[in-house]
């Protein structure tokens, strides 16, 4: 039968695609599954939906907690799993049925090769509500192959790599002092990082079982010019503390992370509101000191496109007027 997976799958108001998601994972091939359906406090009648799926398969749990976010939902999920595996399914996407044993099939090949894999990734696609192929995010492998820690952190520092934990099958024990960072978002780019020191590797699969579902939200619809997510300050935290790591343990990658500096503070950039971009913004004028600091890697970097070259300097010179006038042509644009 094979050693245990246990699935967790954090719902939050997850009404109308739930169902689809968790009979995904009960249809595969792989059987030897727990079902952790972790509901973080929905309003919209999901709880509800996760005690009934549980009544037809015996191998769904669910737990039912207050809100906390998804990271919270995760870690009550790893405290309850049992299983010796630990996937992770978010509950508005669905998987391929032959997912989980393609990646234990990958797990007990690399025994057999006397390499112990704790990680294995499958690749993913992109689709649309009405199942249309999007463009890729993250090109798959034409073959299966085995990518080293420093090689994965690279592709990660060239936002080539997947730091999605949805795509990766887990050796529970990675988990023994690590949980996902709560409060934040980009959270499994941090948690991931902290499991590539502990490891030699990833075990990346080429099929694309694991299918993202890009909705259009109503916090999408509604947003204002000046919402802003969290998520762009995550983004800038993130690549300091790899700027850190990298210089510490991964000299050979400096340029790399420093690219990656300059694309997450380009990304904050044309995204923080320009309301928000003011004397009294600590963040953002860190984040422009950051470029003005760094104009000389921003035209040396070979890893930045000439585009992106263009706009950090346009931006470290005059970030006001470049937002105003980025802001007209995608009015124009859209009329």
């Amino acid at each position: 039968m094979g050693e245990k997976i246990s699935v967790i799958v954090p719902v939050y108001n997850s009404i109308d695609c739930l169902e689809k998601c968790v009979r995904s994972i009960c249809a595969q091939t792989y059987e030897n599954l727990e079902i952790l359906l972790i509901d973080d406090g929905s309003t919209d009648g999901t709880d509800k939906l996760c005690d009934k799926l549980a009544t037809e398969d015996r191998r769904i749990c669910v737990h039912h907690k207050k809100n906390g976010g998804a990271s919270s939902a995760r870690n009550v999920g790893i405290g309850l799993a049992a299983g010796a595996y630990f996937g992770f399914v978010d509950s508005d996407d669905y998987i391929e049925p032959d997912m989980y044993e393609l990646m234990m099939n990958a797990m007990s090949e690399s025994a057999l090769q006397n390499r112990r894999v704790s990680i294995v990734q499958i690749s993913r696609d992109e689709v649309d509500e009405a199942g249309n192929r999007l463009p890729d995010v993250c090109v798959p492998p034409e073959n299966a192959w085995f990518c080293g820690t420093e090689d994965f952190l690279k592709e990660l520092l060239l936002h080539r790599g997947d730091c999605s934990f949805c795509t990766k099958l887990v050796r529970k024990e990675l988990f023994a002092a690590h949980r996902f960072p709560e409060g934040v978002l980009n959270e499994d780019f941090s948690l991931l990082v902290e499991l590539l020191q502990e490891i030699d590797g990833i075990t990346i699969l080429p099929k694309q079982c694991y299918h993202v579902v890009c909705r259009q939200t109503s916090t999408t619809r509604s947003r204002t010019k000046d919402s802003f997510s969290r998520v762009f300050l995550d983004i800038v935290d993130n690549a300091d503390r790899m700027q850190v790591l990298v210089d510490e343990h991964y000299p050979a990658l400096h340029d790399y992370a420093i690219r990656f500096n300059l694309y997450q503070r380009l990304d904050y950039l044309l995204h923080v509101p320009i309301t928000q971009m003011t004397a009294e913004n600590e963040f953002y004028n860190k984040v422009k000191k950051y470029l003005r600091g760094h104009v000389r890697d921003t035209v040396r970097n070979s890893y930045l496109t000439r585009k992106n070259k263009i706009y950090l300097l346009l931006l470290t010179a005059a970030p006001r007027t470049v937002r105003r006038v980025h802001a007209w042509k995608k009015k124009v644009g859209h009329n």
